[in-house]
């Protein structure tokens, strides 16, 4: 992948400094840097497609699949979701060894579960460890589309995008991140949850990008003390702080200090929960929100806007 050089001598491109010292003391040309990584995938299927993160094939020019049979694939990019760290290769094989994506909403915490992948290099790796917790958020993802299983088997750099696997043989989950001081495993991973990795790849196979919605609003969780001087009847829901002119929530009448209590019938008590349900429902879908105002519980209809990443300048 390619690397981008730090700028040094910023002031040589200043007009001014120019003109009086021209090209003097403007450093030699660098040469183009480049550098190898190593990172673990998952077969989605046997025809070739297979599911990693975005952070491990992010500004690669060239991929290429090292399979435990010793076989070696290149691979093209089928398409990155960086908000959800998820991006899907295909490679030109048949009859591919497959794990079935199972379902992460089932998961408890407390089950025991394998992380496979390629730990520092070092070649295919099984850990293994029980389900920590369920709806973390580290906000470390671009775009902080996160519902993270948190894990202790034990993942190191390498085992980005590995699977994590259940004991009924089934992938629950991407191998995504870890939290510690060294750099190393100290059992707080964790891994992108496989029903999330599922909605993600269909997009990805159909259109190569994912569009997610969005209604413009800022939302913070129903605490006691939120609920005591809201003079709610209960602690559930979630409390609108703000919204943004002109969006879809704008539009549709919602207001600061709504209550939102269920979106589409789901009912909805964390903010980053509600912000996941928003966020995999298309563009232009017509949504129904049930919302408190002044005591009183009432549906609101919205048609859903679409999510736009912010972009660096250093990326555009």
């Amino acid at each position: 992948m390619r690397v981008r050089a730090p700028e040094q001598y910023p002031f040589m491109d200043d007009p001014i400094f120019r003109e009086f010292f021209g090209d003097r003391g403007r450093p030699p040309q660098q040469p183009r840097q480049r550098r190898t990584g190593l990172g673990s995938g998952v077969i989605v299927s046997a025809d070739g497609y297979i599911l990693t993160n975005h952070h491990v094939v992010d500004g690669a020019e060239q991929i290429k699949i090292d399979m435990n049979d010793n076989r070696t694939f290149d691979a093209r990019l089928v398409g990155s979701d960086p908000p959800s760290d998820l991006a899907l290769l295909k490679v030109d094989a048949t009859n591919l060894p497959v794990l079935s994506l199972g379902d992460s909403d089932r998961v408890r915490v407390g089950d025991v579960v394998l992380a496979i992948g390629n730990p520092l290099g070092i070649g295919q790796t099984v850990t293994m460890g029980i389900i920590s917790a369920k709806g973390r958020q580290t906000g470390l993802s671009s775009g902080s589309f996160e519902d993270f299983l948190q894990t202790d088997a034990p993942i190191n750099q390498g085992n980005s995008g590995g699977a994590l696997v259940s004991t009924n043989s089934e992938v629950i989950g991407i191998n995504s991140q870890i939290l510690s001081p060294s750099g190393g495993s100290i059992g707080i991973g964790f891994a992108i949850p496989s029903n999330m990795a599922r909605t993600v790849m269909d997009t990805l196979v159909r259109t190569g990008k994912v569009r997610r919605g969005q209604l413009g609003i800022t939302v913070q969780k129903v605490t006691s003390e939120v609920a005591e001087k809201l003079k709610l009847g209960d602690q559930r829901g979630i409390l609108v702080a703000q919204v943004q002119p002109g969006s879809a929530a704008d539009r549709a009448g919602i207001r600061q200090g709504d209550i939102i209590t269920a979106f589409n019938g789901t009912e909805v008590n964390e903010p980053n929960t509600f912000r996941n349900l928003v966020a995999a429902t298309a563009p232009g879908t017509d949504v129904t929100l049930t919302i408190q105002r002044d005591g009183r519980e009432q549906q609101v209809r919205a048609i859903l806007g679409e999510f736009r990443q912010q972009v660096h300048q250093q990326d555009r």
